[in-house]
């Protein structure tokens, strides 16, 4: 019997010769957490240096920019990774802009090759996770079902995981709301493909932006807690957290009610100015993630920055395990 730990959770499955079998997520107590914090900001490699002065211990690189295509690119990655500042535990941005995962352009031997170069580069940096939003990557074309395209999706998700096997790292499934994606738009969407995939290589994602665009109650964060091996954060506007209205005690209460123990990114722009503003989400994060008892360790965190849409819309509650002046346990609150 072996035990697989990924995000917030263990596998344990039977050795066999394919070296895969059917897993049992076990969900970990909060008295199980044995992380620290640990914040950094999503961001191209040259950025590092900057980071490492506002305080932070890593980054969440990202990979379009790094052109891993071209072999001498790639080279230069390789080497740049390899002697930053501080780790790339994470890597995100995952697929060119016009690569295909689904529908009747995708070119898998692409695919495939370059999803290699990208394991490369997540076992120089010994990231633990990576992260497949691409939206463009993965939507529905016209004229293709949604049958169709999840076992496109699933089949990728399938080779990913065989590129992964051993490398210490987890391919986490982002949810991305309707105006994003066609494809996958729920906690619940990106945990059931992980479950029906059923390889340790691969879990979910809850993305707390996306989220609030779907209206997906916060206890969904319970709910799939098991299969999910990384949350990205961000506030009103899409902007850093602490910054807004996003009810943060309640979005941190399921998770420490459910043991969850793996990385936290917010993946946002900035209020102010980014120096001063990565510093004070950082201690935002740490006041608002740490358990109110005597357990020593608490969630990791990154922060990261995309391009910003600023939503304006009503954002429906969810039952909130912890007590809080901010809670609306089965209320609508409106985001600002």
């Amino acid at each position: 019997m072996q035990t697989r730990t990924f995000g917030n959770c263990a596998a344990r499955a039977a050795d066999d010769d394919a070296g895969s079998a059917a897993l049992e997520p076990i969900l970990l107590r909060e008295s199980d957490m044995t992380t620290t914090p640990q914040f950094g900001w999503c961001g191209p490699l040259q950025n590092a240096s900057l980071m490492k002065e506002a305080g932070l211990d890593y980054i969440e690189a990202q990979l379009v920019p790094m052109k891993l295509e071209d072999d001498a690119s790639f080279a230069d990655a390789k080497a740049r990774v390899a002697d930053l500042p501080l780790p790339a535990s994470a890597f995100s941005y995952l697929f060119p802009h016009d690569a295909r995962i689904v529908g009747p352009e995708k070119d898998e031997r692409r695919n495939r090759a370059y999803f290699d170069c990208v394991v490369e580069l997540l076992t120089i940096a010994r990231a633990s996770v990576v992260v497949l939003g691409s939206g463009w990557t993965r939507n529905i074309p016209e004229g293709w079902t949604q049958v169709q395209a999840e076992d496109e999706f699933l089949s990728a998700l399938e080779w990913c995981a065989d590129a992964l096997r051993g490398s210490g790292t987890t391919l986490a499934i982002e949810p991305l709301n309707r105006k994003e994606s066609n494809l996958v738009n729920s906690v619940g969407d990106g945990a059931r493909l992980a479950r029906k995939l059923n390889r340790p290589e691969v879990r979910g994602l809850a993305d707390f932006y996306h989220m609030d665009e779907e209206n997906e109650p916060l206890d969904e964060l319970r709910e799939h807690c098991a299969w999910l091996a990384h949350i990205h954060l961000a506030d009103t506007g899409r902007l850093n957290p602490g910054t807004g209205s996003y009810d943060y005690p309640c979005f941190f209460g399921h998770l420490k009610a459910c043991g969850y123990q793996g990385l936290l990114s917010a993946e946002c722009g900035f209020k102010g100015e980014p120096l001063e503003s990565m510093r004070e989400s950082v201690n935002f994060m740490r006041q608002r993630g740490t358990p109110h008892n005597k357990v020593t360790a608490v969630p990791t965190f990154t922060l990261a920055m995309p391009i910003i849409r600023a939503p304006s819309k009503t954002y429906s509650g969810a039952k909130c395990p912890t007590e809080s002046p901010r809670n609306t346990p089965n209320t609508k609150r409106k985001v600002r």
